[in-house]
């Protein structure tokens, strides 16, 4: 699959598809050896993988087995299993490594592994995979620089890691200030984000970065044009900067051009881009440049903005999606843009639920069976098809 720069894939996928436009923590450390050489994988995969985490890309996703294993699906150029060809079902990352969390971008990935060292595979144009080269890769190759981290998400373009003590680093597309190094240069090896500032989370979108300090404040930076900062205004900053409204948040996360948070009450704020109803808050407003409250008067354990879209787990375990619904990708039956939170279909609960970086939304059930719905066009969904879904359905076992 040819690589398009970032920028001019958001363009297409979100401009021309729309018709104009945890992220997961990393889970306890398995007891199990990083680089423990992986089994035979034959005897083990006779049903649908059990997933500890899982995470929707553009056009493909990625998930961490209970035992530690990546597994990546859909697009090529992403998959890090020794091929740069697309697959419509789960196939294994390659190198025997023990992940604790995987991240899913645009043509690439990356992972933490259980000992906190980050890898990553897939394209490299602009020093997504931190290597310190710009040469794609068809498997896991480690981040410059050796340091352990405690936490990694990937973003569009650009990929954040906190260490242990809650210092952000960034690298990777860096055009608008997204990695808040104070710079516009791209980074092919983890820079320090400016400021000082300790953080608990940090959550990398599409062009704009967020994350949640160790005051509970939300702070932003990068590309502002929507108001996706939360800042008042409409001005890019390339260092962090607070979130305006006095909010203390347990939770906060970017999306496409829109950010998120969660408050300690369970209150679900959103803010920047509405041009899809993203923010949830029952208008058709345009932007939002300030955190507005998600309509409903639901309580939410967490939320997930994508592209232009955003789901969310209430704090009963329900789920409920609201934005552009071009694909499916609400999970709620229908294709039709919502302005207010709508439950996504069947009797499922699941915990998370991850709205990725475009088009499609996957959610984990309890037992650690993963599912995902919304576009399907290059099999990111792992149902063995191409057919967009607009309900859930379950990612099967490898081929």
């Amino acid at each position: 699959m040819t690589f398009r720069h970032p920028r001019s894939l958001v363009a297409a996928l979100v401009l021309a598809a729309l018709g104009c436009q945890d992220r997961t923590e990393s889970p306890t450390d398995p007891s199990s050896d990083a680089t423990e050489p992986a089994p035979a994988l034959a005897a083990a995969l006779t049903g649908p993988l059990s997933f500890s985490q899982v995470s929707p890309g553009v056009l493909h996703t990625c998930g961490v087995t209970s035992d530690g294993r990546a597994y990546c699906w859909g697009a090529g150029y992403a998959l890090g299993d020794g091929t740069f060809n697309p697959s419509r079902t789960p196939v294994a990352v390659i190198g025997g490594l023990r992940f604790r969390v995987v991240g899913a971008g645009t043509n690439y990935s990356c992972g933490l592994t259980t000992d906190s060292l980050a890898y990553c595979w897939g394209n490299n144009e602009v020093g997504e995979l931190g290597d310190g080269t710009s040469m794609p890769r068809s498997a896991p190759v480690a981040v410059a620089g050796g340091r352990r981290f405690a936490k990694l998400v990937a973003g569009y373009g650009h990929v954040c890691a906190l260490t242990r003590a809650g210092v952000a680093f960034c690298w990777g597309w860096n055009r608008d200030g997204q990695l808040g190094d104070g710079t516009t240069t791209d980074r092919h090896a983890p820079f320090k984000v400016a400021g000082g500032l300790q953080f608990k989370q940090v959550r990398p979108g599409t062009q704009h970065t967020c994350a949640l300090g160790t005051d509970n404040r939300a702070y932003c930076w990068g590309f502002n044009n929507q108001g996706q900062l939360g800042d008042g205004t409409t001005i890019n900053h390339h260092t962090p900067g607070v979130v305006v409204g006095g909010h203390m948040f347990g939770q906060v996360s970017a999306g496409g051009a829109h950010s998120c948070g969660v408050t300690a009450d369970h209150v679900a704020y959103c803010w920047g881009s509405n041009n899809w109803s993203e923010l949830g808050d029952g208008s058709y407003l345009h932007r939002r440049v300030r955190p507005v409250a998600v309509a409903g008067g639901l309580l939410f354990s967490g939320v997930s903005p994508g592209g232009a879209h955003t789901c969310g787990v209430t704090t009963g375990g329900r789920t409920y999606c609201w934005g552009a619904d071009y694909y499916g990708q609400l999970g709620d039956g229908g294709t039709s843009t919502q302005n207010h939170p709508v439950a996504v279909a069947g009797t499922l609960r699941f915990s998370p639920v991850n709205a990725g970086s475009s088009d499609h939304t996957c959610g984990l059930t309890g037992t650690g069976l993963a599912y995902c719905w919304g576009r399907n066009f290059e099999g990111q969904l792992g149902d063995g098809t191409t057919s967009n879904r607009s309900t859930p359905v379950a990612v099967v076992a490898p081929q």
